[in-house]
């Protein structure tokens, strides 16, 4: 059907190249492009000989014009972002001066501000649209398949959503002391945030890790869940009319908070600049530096994230609630594409996401969140691609 420029090699980038491989009617082709060429060309090499043919190029995402040079060269029907978050806008402006569609897994942030927000890619609206092509942002899993998650139980099963609750729990294990299962940078810049939820038309700020509850999750059992600021919660307050509150969180072990703690006491998670034997460093990135790369744990982590939407509200004038999620197991990801279900839980949607755009289903001119499409063809593909979904009807709600 078409071809597919993938901007990151790391863990989400190999699980996006194994899924379109497996879904050649729609990626006849695919480059793998990144700032480290040999990990591009590890992957060809590990994949190439099937349908989709594979082409790799070495790319500094940073810079605007190489993109745009790479893309028209390449000739692509859309880009899948996975590289960095902070590669977001000169991504997309590339896509706006080759005129190709944009797909990615998490909004922009800056380097030099640890905050997260959609308001910069949505000032992108009008350009998308006036160049007849689509961005959607966010396809990862969360955001991305919680907002797909959100317009299917808005669709089916309520005439009014009042409350959201986004749980993402992961009970993987990976057997070192400290480690994070996604970009150390992101994660650890996300976690030690300020938390936030939006209830009554307004966001509430809380200290980090304030809030803490406990849920029983499925096929996992209690868990310890704290709540965070996550940027679906902004698209997803605008976008499902009439919401009352939405609130997320995520699980984290007493071993990997008293770690964290320790490493923000003396100063490691910090994103300031500091001078060390002459040198500007920035701590984060040199604690990055130390910790396992994510793309690693694949072989040594077992056990099962769970990851999903509870939902309070009414039909026919009746209260309801609904639970949907997808249960992934460690081991079985690694056994299929190498690696834990981390990235494979945003890499399918990301592979997902693009193939929306190619068959036409989610391709409209602008710039959009998930939930803005209809649900039903991405709910489908996540049963065939390797997440499916179960629903519960009478779940245990988060107090």
């Amino acid at each position: 059907m078409g071809k597919a420029l993938i901007i990151g090699a790391g863990g989400v980038a190999s699980v996006v190249v194994h899924k379109c491989c497996q879904n050649p009617e729609v990626f006849e082709e695919i480059c793998i492009a990144s700032r480290t060429v040999s990990k591009c060309e590890a992957l060809k090499e590990k994949l190439q000989g099937g349908r989709t043919k594979i082409q790799t190029a070495q790319l500094d995402a940073d810079d605007t014009e190489a993109t745009a040079a790479l893309i028209k060269k390449f000739g692509p029907d859309v880009v899948i972002n996975v590289a960095l978050p902070y590669q977001d806008l000169t991504i997309m402006d590339a896509c706006l001066a080759a005129g190709v569609h944009y797909v990615d897994t998490a909004n922009y942030e800056p380097k030099d501000v640890a905050k997260f927000e959609y308001k910069w890619q949505w000032a992108y609206r009008e350009k998308f649209e006036k160049a007849g092509i689509t961005a959607i942002l966010g396809s990862g899993f969360d955001p991305g398949v919680s907002g797909v998650f959100c317009a299917y139980a808005q669709k089916h099963y309520f005439d009014e959503i009042h409350t959201i609750d986004i749980l993402d729990a992961n009970a993987g294990d990976h057997g070192y002391p400290f480690a994070t299962n996604f970009n150390p940078e992101i994660n650890i810049r996300e976690v030690t945030a300020k938390g936030s939820f939006f209830e009554n038309g307004k966001f509430i700020e809380t200290e980090p890790l304030e809030i803490k509850k406990v849920y029983n999750f499925p096929q996992i059992g209690p868990k310890d869940i704290y709540l965070l600021h996550h940027e679906e919660m902004e698209s997803l307050a605008v976008n499902i009319k009439g919401v009352r509150r939405i609130r997320f969180f995520m699980t984290f072990s007493q071993n990997y908070l008293t770690h964290l703690r320790v490493l923000q006491n003396v100063g490691m998670t910090s994103i300031e600049p500091v001078v060390y034997e002459g040198r500007e460093i920035i701590p984060l990135q040199f604690l990055k530096a130390l910790l396992p790369d994510p793309a690693s744990l694949g072989p040594r982590t077992k056990g099962k994230t769970n990851i999903g939407c509870i939902f309070t509200g009414v039909k026919d004038g009746k209260k309801k609630t609904y639970y949907v999620y997808n249960v992934c197991d460690h081991e079985k990801c690694y056994k299929e594409v190498g690696s834990q279900a981390i990235s494979y839980t945003t890499g399918v949607p990301a592979m997902i996401g693009a193939m929306m755009i190619m068959t036409g289903a989610w391709k409209k001119p602008g710039v959009y969140n998930v939930e803005e499409f209809d649900p039903d063809p991405f709910m489908d593909a996540l049963n065939k691609f390797g997440l499916p979904f179960e629903e519960s009807f009478s779940p245990e709600l988060v107090d």
